[in-house]
């Protein structure tokens, strides 16, 4: 067990900042957030001259250093070195909230096994900002990211979350929106969803409606800018009800087809809205 007191604590380490910026609108930023970037000794940043022109607009001349994805994995000794020594250290995505669709996960996971404090300075979150306006149902809500891009892999992904009663919220790119709705609409039906553009821009847009009604849209008025996909929860009507039966004959098919058993019990538990426990109980009794 790790108990770590952000600011009353002792350790001769230095904090590692998680600090949001701005997902569009510069007026968004904290005071927070900005003295936060003035203080540390340095802001890894995952687009350092996107960062730049944040930094450049606020005044801000801590010294950045490249961090993302690709070398990740090369930069983390160095920054925990500095840690270590007790300089304080900020990490930037270039939009939102850090660690989310970035490699900074991979970063506090370091920091943690080293008792290295890490502090969040809140700000904006693209995905929670739409849901709240979106007019879908905002708990429960799961947050996938990206979608894998292959036609065969979004089947088997939605086919596997088809069931779930959250509202789902996903990351998609323009030029993929229009394929990605006609398979997910394959698998979910003509759901509730709502698309939203260029959220805290000047040409922010929702789109609320089915998925055919979207598509619609889509097909006079083509998708640009940065966007977000919310997509409705399924409801208790989408999937008939079953008996133990036919579900225990779905445990054995998907098993003899190489899932785990013990995996394959807990998604038909939440398909079907039945208790794990009991679900298993119940397959190995009969």
């Amino acid at each position: 067990m790790q108990i770590q007191k952000s600011f009353k604590g002792d350790s001769p380490y230095g904090k590692l900042y998680l600090v949001a910026t701005p997902i569009g609108n510069l007026a968004d930023m904290s005071q927070r957030m900005i003295e936060t970037l003035k203080e540390v000794d340095l802001i890894a940043a995952e687009d350092t001259r996107q960062t730049g022109l944040l930094l450049k607009h606020f005044e801000i001349s801590t010294k950045q250093t490249s961090f993302h994805q690709h070398n990740a994995q090369e930069k983390i000794p160095t920054l925990l070195a500095l840690l270590k020594e007790g300089r304080n250290l900020a990490q930037v995505s270039d939009a939102g909230l850090p660690s989310i669709s970035d490699p900074g996960h991979d970063l506090v996971l370091a920091a943690l096994a080293q008792d290295i404090a890490v502090v969040t300075i809140p700000g904006p979150s693209a995905g929670i900002s739409a849901l709240i306006a979106s007019g879908l149902a905002p708990q429960p809500h799961v947050f996938y990211g990206f979608l894998p891009r292959k036609k065969g892999q979004q089947e088997d992904f939605f086919e596997e979350k088809k069931s779930y009663p959250e509202t789902q919220i996903f990351y998609e790119s323009p030029y993929r929106i229009e394929a990605t709705l006609k398979n997910m609409q394959a698998v979910y039906g003509n759901r509730p969803v709502v698309l939203v553009r260029e959220l805290t821009k000047i040409y922010e847009e929702y789109q609320r409606g089915s998925i055919s009604e979207v598509l619609a849209y889509l097909a006079e008025q083509p998708a640009k800018g940065e966007c977000l996909l919310i997509v409705a929860g399924a409801s208790p009507k989408e999937e008939k009800e079953k008996s133990l039966e036919e579900i225990f004959l779905e445990i054995d098919q998907q098993v003899a087809a190489g899932n785990k058993k013990n995996q394959v019990i807990k998604e038909l538990a939440k398909k079907y809205r039945l208790n794990k426990s009991q679900l298993y109980a119940a397959y190995h009794d009969r």
